[in-house]
């Protein structure tokens, strides 16, 4: 049975139980907050493993709830939920540092298949035995074993999701994948319609925090056509 830590911020108590009594059954243990305020004192006392994310809170914004997370160097998975069709709800929780979103009215099978994926890819494959225990390029350092990433020696905050991609394409030097790849192999399940642009969102935000220039990336290049691919 699962034993991860998982943080649901949802203002509806009805719909907070349905989700709460779901991932129970599933092993998971449930914390609950109902404001904005709550959730970011439980982020910082029970350290919980991935944050279920409502946009639509009394007090603030799911939005801020994410913004300070990231800001104050949390990289926990955080799975926003958004309305139907919100593309701009979507976009702006990618972001501000969203691992990924589920639309609302959603399939409970659905929601536990991304909350059990966004786990396993971050705190169940990274280690894997194998591995090299540093990547390096240039000026940066991945460190395998401590999960981190340095640059000129200072280090690189990155969210999970982030991580798990740069980790990817720095595996494959060269080789073009598409964004369906990508989806595939650091989200942990096929892309559907418009989650191209959570690829491009991770994507811009590593180079935004490794390369010299985004505007014309070194390390994470565009392959016209397909995709991406990490330049050795």
């Amino acid at each position: 049975m699962a034993s991860e830590r998982i943080l649901i911020v949802e203002d509806e108590r009805a719909v907070a139980r349905s989700l709460e009594y779901a991932l129970t059954q599933e092993g998971y243990t449930v914390l609950w907050a109902d404001t904005g305020q709550r959730a970011l004192d439980l982020a910082h006392t029970q350290d919980p493993h991935i944050i279920l994310l409502d946009l639509r809170l009394p007090d603030m914004s799911g939005f801020d709830v994410c913004r300070k997370l990231r800001a104050e160097g949390y990289r926990q998975p955080i799975l926003i939920l958004t309305a139907l069709d919100d593309q701009l709800d979507k976009v702006l929780g990618l972001e501000l540092g969203a691992d990924d979103y589920v639309v609302k009215p959603y399939e409970m099978r659905e929601l536990i298949a991304r909350l059990r994926a966004l786990l396993r890819r971050a705190y169940g494959e990274l280690a894997l035995p194998g591995r090299s225990k540093h990547i390096l390029f240039g000026d940066i350092v991945i460190d395998m074993e401590q999960l981190q990433v340095t640059r000129r020696s200072q280090p690189v905050y990155l969210t999970s999701t982030e991580f798990r991609l740069l980790v990817h394409l720095t595996s494959y030097p060269n080789r073009p994948f598409t964004r369906s790849e990508l989806m595939d192999a650091v989200w942990g399940y096929d892309i559907s319609l418009g989650s191209e642009r959570s690829v491009d969102v991770h994507i811009r935000h590593l180079r935004e925090k490794l390369e010299d220039d985004p505007a014309e990336p070194r390390w994470i290049l565009t392959v016209r056509g397909i995709g991406y691919k990490f330049h050795s």
